[in-house]
């Protein structure tokens, strides 16, 4: 019998249901990024008149900049040069002139003993007027040594060491008077006192103030290096600036002429004028003070320190002859350095007075054709550029020459025992001649100097206002130039 198997269905039980699934969504391309709003700008004619404008401004300002960086180291030259560095560098070499011409003065003085008279007090006089010069140039070095500590060490050395030969000197002169001897050496306990004077004042003053001199003159030479090749670089800055502002209004004025069909702006045409003319009043200023400074420089200041070092130790000489007289014992040894200070001076070749003495006269006679010497008188030779120089210079030659002659008369006197007349010779008015017409020369390079200077200072003089009025003017006329163009689109 076969089984049968129903199946019944019955009610079901609902199951949970899920939530309609939306449709999907239509694909899209995707968007392109935006451009950033300051390139919409600059995109627009309004923001492209912008920029040109702001370029145009920050050219001029870069423009101002520049100048005034550059007319600042033109103003720091001059002022190192012409009015602190240089000034008290001249002192400092009168410091040398002022301590030998001192013990040259108490030379003379013990020299023409009792008898002087007028010529005695005259180089006491003289004696304390150099005093109180080497006190004044003193204070000067110390000025320009500054925070040196070396400098500051020399001159307060040179300080101890002037007092130290003031004392030795006033009693030198003191036993003098007391001994009232006739002219000649003096008594032996005042010579004792002036050897230890000369010779702190020759080993040891008189080279710790060439040396301040040296110094001092490389101070001023660091300072001239140092702006005048700022002062040259500016002027090429300034030029490339001034070129840079000019081709920005160019392109501005032609982007305008071209975009609103007109010829030209006149207030950009104004500004490009104003930063044309200040650009080459800039170069021309720049290129003025910079040759101002080379001849304050060359023409000036170094002819005044080689000069002034050539006084000094002239001044030196003459003194050496009073010591020559003074001290027979040390004669030779005076004689010597006489012979080598002289070729300081005017170098020829001469191993003795005697030989010396014809080659100053055959140097001498050959001048100006031929100027075969050297020292401080050849440098000088070596650079006459004044007018009126070269006929100075000769004019001291020849007198140099008649002192020499003077010096070889007064030791021809000197050997023959002629004491008085060779006194008389080493006190005589040959070495007074021809310092002043060393004085003479000396003046014609401080009035270049001075010149030079005063130039310098008025070609800088009023730019400090005229390059911030003429930056400002050229920036409003800048603005001016674009504002109507920008109210078109307003």
């Amino acid at each position: 019998m076969a089984v049968v198997t129903s199946t019944t269905t019955g009610p079901t039980t609902p199951g949970p249901t899920s939530a309609p699934v939306p449709p999907p969504a239509p694909v899209t391309a995707p968007r392109p990024a935006s451009s950033p709003p300051r390139v919409q700008r600059l995109r627009t004619v309004p923001g492209r008149i912008r920029a040109g404008a702001g370029a145009a401004v920050l050219a001029v300002g870069l423009l101002f900049a520049l100048m005034g960086v550059a007319l600042g180291h033109a103003g720091d030259g001059l002022r190192a040069i012409g009015h602190t560095a240089g000034p008290q560098v001249v002192a400092t070499a009168d410091l040398y002139f002022a301590l030998s011409d001192m013990d040259a003065q108490v030379a003379t003085v013990l020299l023409t003993g009792e008898g002087g008279g007028p010529g005695r007090q005259a180089a006491l006089n003289r004696y304390d007027q150099r005093r109180a010069q080497a006190d004044s140039a003193v204070l000067q070095a110390a000025d320009l040594a500054g925070g040196d500590p070396t400098g500051q060490m020399t001159v307060r050395a040179v300080l101890d060491g002037l007092g130290r030969y003031e004392r030795l000197a006033s009693r030198a002169l003191l036993l003098d008077e007391q001994s009232r001897h006739a002219a000649g050496p003096p008594s032996q306990a005042a010579l004792d006192v002036y050897r230890q004077a000369t010779d702190l004042m020759r080993l040891d003053l008189l080279p710790k103030a060439y040396n301040l001199t040296l110094d001092s003159g490389t101070v001023v030479r660091h300072a001239y290096a140092d702006e005048s090749a700022a002062v040259l670089a500016g002027r090429f800055w300034v030029a490339l600036g001034g070129a840079l502002a000019l081709a920005v209004l160019v392109a501005l004025q032609a982007f305008l002429a071209r975009r609103f069909r007109r010829t030209i702006n006149p207030a950009l045409l104004a500004a490009t004028v104003v930063v044309g003319v200040l650009t080459i009043a800039g170069v021309l200023v720049l290129q003025r003070v910079s040759d101002d400074m080379r001849t304050a420089k060359e023409d000036g200041f170094d002819s005044v320190l080689v000069l002034s070092r050539a006084r000094a130790i002239g001044n030196s000489l003459h003194g050496d002859e009073s010591r020559y007289l003074l001290d027979p014992q040390r004669a030779d040894t005076y004689e010597q350095v006489y012979l080598d200070k002289s070729q300081s001076v005017l170098y020829v070749p001469g191993g003795n007075l005697d030989k010396y003495y014809a080659a100053v006269d055959n140097s001498v006679a050959a001048f100006p054709g031929k100027a075969d010497f050297l020292g401080f008188y050849g440098s000088e030779a070596g650079r006459i550029t004044l007018p009126g120089q070269r006929e100075a210079l000769a004019r001291v030659l020849t007198l140099y020459q008649k002192f020499q002659h003077g010096d070889r008369q007064m030791r021809q006197f000197a050997t023959t025992g002629r004491s008085g007349d060779a006194v008389r010779q080493a006190t005589g008015a040959s070495f007074r001649a021809y310092d002043d017409a060393l004085v003479e020369l000396t003046k014609l390079h401080r009035l270049a100097f001075d010149d030079a200077v005063a130039e310098g200072d008025r070609a800088l003089g009023g730019w400090n206002l005229l390059l911030s009025g003429a930056a400002l003017a050229a920036a409003l006329l800048i603005l001016v130039g674009v504002r109507p163009r920008l109210a078109e689109y307003r």
